[in-house]
């Protein structure tokens, strides 16, 4: 954004700074500043890059991979060929997502993303009914290692549940609770998947407290949001906010 003006600039950034806060908590409010964001400066790289990420967190499969498309021009990197590929998961065509598994583009990415690739491709073997193949996917390794990375409790959670999915209970169970062993932030559900298998009923706090006539409980179960995350964009905004 440095060929912005210093005032477009300094904008520009506090939009982007509200996407990367917003988007894991609140998907909507972070798309609004988005849109703002590129309404003020679409030719910046990372204004299409959150854009994008923006898009996915609402399952606007098409418009983000038209953001992304755009900000890989600009920059001609493949760090975002992933989630692209899930893009193409999330339209309906988990073949497209294939091919894109097989391309000399993922060569070129880094452990990370080579990890997240084949996260997508497993899914859209299962998209697909292959689960024989997206078991098969996971299997890699980075999998196999003991070392716990970034990405490890996701691979782990998604092995398990492939295998849970194929009726292989107890391997499933011995994954997840590797998962959870990986899992130090909770980006996974893996203990309550785990506790599910074991048998364990979770009963909430408050029950105790209705029965004892202490009031009635009105809140409702969580749903755990995909996380997406725009460090690089938040990075930059913050860089240039300063």
């Amino acid at each position: 954004m440095h060929s912005l003006p210093k005032t477009l600039a300094d904008d520009v950034a506090k939009n982007l700074v509200m996407v990367a806060r917003l988007i894991d908590e609140d998907p909507e409010r972070a798309y609004a500043y988005s849109k703002v964001a590129l309404r003020l400066a679409s030719r910046v790289a990372a204004v299409r890059e959150a854009g994008g990420f923006a898009a996915y967190a609402n399952q606007k499969y098409s418009e983000a991979l038209a953001e992304f498309r755009a900000a890989r021009r600009m920059t001609g990197s493949v760090e975002l060929w992933p989630v692209m590929a899930d893009c193409e998961r999330g339209l309906g065509r988990p073949e497209k997502a294939l091919d894109m598994a097989g391309a000399p583009e993922v060569n070129k990415l880094d452990k990370a993303g080579q990890v997240e690739m084949r996260l997508v491709a497993a899914g859209a073997r299962r998209d697909m009914g292959q689960l024989d193949a997206a078991i098969v996917t996971l299997q890699s390794p980075e999998l196999a290692s003991n070392s716990v990375q970034p990405w490890t409790a996701r691979l782990r959670y998604a092995y398990a549940d492939a295998l849970l999915a194929a009726g292989r209970e107890g391997e499933a169970r011995e994954w997840f609770a590797k998962a959870v062993e990986a899992d130090r932030d909770g980006s996974t559900d893996a203990s309550d998947r785990l506790a599910e298998l074991d048998g364990v009923d979770f009963v909430d706090a408050l029950d105790d407290s209705e029965t004892e006539g202490e009031g009635e409980s009105d809140s409702e179960p969580r749903s755990e949001a995909e996380g997406v995350v725009v460090e690089k964009a938040e990075d930059e905004a913050d860089r240039d906010a300063d």
